[in-house]
């Protein structure tokens, strides 16, 4: 069973590099049982994303009702 610290860097590697079978089960398993790890990935997601839409322009940084 992986502990957090292993849950994270899973939770990174996974947005540059396909992940093993096996490490892909066992940060599933891992999930299911820690709220915080599986907050942490969807923040993970949701930053990603956000970096995304500013790097192709759909962002406006200095708007301030954007948020």
């Amino acid at each position: 069973m992986l502990n957090c610290r292993e849950v994270t860097r899973l939770c990174s590697e996974e947005r540059e590099r396909k992940l093993s079978f096996r490490e892909e089960i066992s940060l599933r398993m891992h999930l299911m049982m820690c709220k915080g790890c599986a907050n942490f990935r969807q923040q993970m997601g949701f930053l990603g994303a956000a970096a995304a839409r500013y790097r192709q322009g759909s962002i406006d940084p200095d708007d301030k009702d954007a948020g």
